[in-house]
């Protein structure tokens, strides 16, 4: 093993003073192109708004060719007869370059070196990155007996080249600290250092560098780095840069490190991890790297826009991560100084383009599309979740097969009107089914036996819930059933309906017990322009319950609604229900201390003298003294579909 680690960034200079010896090829890249960019290329480089005489130095074929004057600016193996060295030698103000208003100037030993390239055939290279590596010849240096690998013979060809000697190997303490420091970001631990300084094993220092690499803190340190080129954040970015439910991916990039991934694998899950077939969760997560982008949610943002902005940041990103350059100018034209065009630019972009991201990350943590994480803990459990399911499903599909005949037969057998006389529910106080289809009469159940009420109009011609007539509020017609009984504000009850409401969202009472004439003593179950609610009134306004749900009941459908109260004198023990469901409500009063019987008979359609609800619709009024159990209000709530359901023959059931 080497000595303690260096500077990754040292290594390409140490490499470039050991191999510009005098009497080593010189390289463009290295040695000439920080030369001519430095003074030549702002007036001959690549930018044509600001080039001058037409003459360009950024390339083999543009610096060799005459200029309009029939000048070479480089002669191949012929410096002196090249016109860049002429001007650069030149004493003539007019003719020296770089001239003097630029404030700029070539030093002897630069023109020296640009001499030599072009005695050495002016050869140009490409971008570096576009360079396959190669291994460079070792230097010949004053010690061999130092060297101990290759990358210290390079270090000794530099302090060689500068007349410096070797500094005196570090103590072992210092040099595990420096191992540490470069190898995990953290110090040593004070039992690492002492054994390592305590060991007389020749490879101790190798040992001591396995040790660091097999810790969790070395993935840990590699990967600081690497989410500052996948631009790794916890939160949106924008707006108001809330968090977001990234760490896995900084999770899987640990990982990554940690078990040496090979970096072409690493490259490939990196970018497109999620489109490899038969993925792995673990490809998926690593693909995160193009979702690091930051985002928004901010009100009158333009989605298309940000759509392309992401684009944009996946192509810049991958881009300077992977090939070493950067494509950000060619968003607007050609770069100048990499080799890409804007057409490439926007043909990468393709590739990003295609995403069912929203463009709107809505401030949440978990912005679709993602996927679900489990703990290392449950990922066992998680990977055996498909193929347990597959295996219900299945035995279900077999048990709904098997027992299909033995339930037609039953459906066969049941009476489809019992679910709507005989719920399972007891106490009642009243039923109303409102369901005859002709006469003057209403009939109603009491525990006591059967009662009638008059209707003055009759019964409209409406279809009800159980496809059978229903009740229609007609302007100045009632229907009233004197009850002996009435609840109280300290006692439980529960009260609903069928209801079924016109389209001009209707206010007033459905039906009531209530004197409007003293105080409005009583209950009701009312609308506010549709919106379902009740009171319990002693004397109104200061002493009264009233409830009212948030949103209006939909038109022109029936529907199943129930108030249910547990007594206790207090609003919130008001739970208002539609179709089996408590709905959300207002409490818009709560004063309510004394009783609320009234000698009112029970109405329907309006309270004692007013508040009527022409046009809405009615069947099956249900009073009862107790507070019904959810479980109760759903099974009244569903009699009228399963009637419908089992009237129908088995050949006419969907599946």
């Amino acid at each position: 093993m080497p000595r303690p680690l260096l500077s990754l960034g040292l290594l390409p200079l140490l490499a470039s003073s050991a191999l510009a010896a005098p009497s080593a090829p010189l390289s463009y890249n290295r040695d000439i192109r920080p030369i001519l960019s430095e003074n030549c290329f702002s007036c001959h480089g690549p930018d044509s708004a600001s080039r001058k005489a037409g003459l360009r130095l950024d390339s083999f074929e543009a610096a060799t060719a005459p200029n309009k004057e029939g000048r070479t600016p480089l002669t191949p193996g012929q410096a002196a007869q090249s016109e860049l060295i002429k001007r650069a030698l030149s004493q003539d103000p007019d003719e020296i370059m770089p001239p003097p208003e630029s404030h700029k100037s070539l030093q002897p030993a630069q023109i020296a070196t640009l001499q030599r390239w072009i005695d050495q055939g002016a050869a140009y290279e490409p971008h570096w990155s576009f360079l396959p590596p190669s291994r460079p010849s070792l230097p010949t240096v004053s010690q061999p007996a130092w060297i101990k690998n290759p990358i210290d013979q390079f270090i000794l060809a530099t302090l060689d080249q500068a007349n410096l000697t070797p500094a005196p190997e570090a103590d072992r303490r210092t040099l595990a600290r420096r191992a540490s420091l470069d190898l995990t970001g953290l110090p040593p631990e004070p039992a690492l250092v002492e054994a390592f300084a305590a060991d007389p094993d020749p490879l101790a220092y190798e040992k001591l560098v396995d040790r660091l690499l097999a810790s969790p803190s070395w993935g840990e340190h590699r990967t600081r780095y690497w989410l500052d080129y996948a631009r790794y954040a916890d939160t949106h970015g924008i707006h108001f840069d809330n968090y977001r439910e990234m760490w896995p991916y900084r999770q899987n990039v640990t990982e990554a490190f940690n078990r040496n991934q090979p970096f072409d694998q690493f490259t490939l899950e990196q970018i497109a991890g999620d489109l490899l077939p038969n993925r792995t969760l673990e490809q998926q997560i690593a693909s995160g790297f193009n979702r690091c982008n930051i985002t928004t949610n901010e009100g009158g943002a333009i989605g298309e826009e940000y759509l392309v902005l992401y684009a944009r940041d996946r192509v810049e990103a991958t881009s300077q991560v992977w090939l070493g350059l950067t494509t950000g100018c060619a968003v607007c034209h050609d770069h100048k100084f990499d080799p890409i065009s804007q057409k490439e630019f926007y043909q990468l972009a393709a590739f990003f383009n295609n995403t069912t991201q929203n463009a709107m990350d809505g401030n949440i943590a978990e912005t679709p599309p993602m996927v679900v994480v489990p703990t290392p803990a449950d990922r066992p459990a998680w990977e055996a979740l498909p193929a347990t399911r597959a295996a219900l499903e299945t035995k279900i599909a077999d048990r709904r097969r098997d027992a299909l005949p033995d339930l037609t037969r039953h459906l066969a057998n049941l009476d489809p009107a019992s679910f709507l006389a005989n719920p399972s529910t007891q106490d009642f106080i009243l039923q109303i089914p409102l369901d005859e289809a002709s006469g003057q009469t209403v009939a109603a159940h009491l525990p006591s036996g059967p009662l009638q009420a008059a209707a003055p109009v009759g019964i409209a011609a409406l279809p009800g819930p159980a496809a059978s007539s229903a009740y229609r509020i007609s302007p100045g017609a009632t229907v009233e059933f004197p009850l002996a009984d009435g609840f109280e504000y300290n006692t439980a009850f529960s009260f609903g309906a069928w209801i079924r409401l016109p389209k001009n969202s209707p206010s007033g009472s459905v039906f009531a017990r209530m004197d409007d004439t003293k105080d409005f003593r009583g209950w009701d179950l009312f609308l506010d322009n549709g919106r379902l609610g009740t009171h319990f009134i002693h004397r109104w306004p200061d002493a009264a319950l009233k409830v009212a749900a948030t949103k209006p009941l939909p038109p022109e459908t029936w529907h199943r609604v129930f108030v249910t109260y547990n007594g206790s004198g207090q609003a919130d023990g008001v739970t208002l229900w539609l179709n089996g469901v408590p709905q959300p409500s207002q409490i818009q009063s709560n004063t309510l201390k004394e009783t609320i019987r009234s000698q009112t008979p029970l109405k329907l359609g309006q309270r004692l003298t007013g508040s009527r609800v022409d046009g809405v619709a009615l069947q099956d009024v249900r009073l009862y003294s107790r507070q019904l159990s959810p479980e109760e209000v759903v099974s009244l709530s569903r009699p009228p579909e399963l009637a419908a359901l089992l009237a129908k023959t088995a050949d006419q059931r969907s599946p």
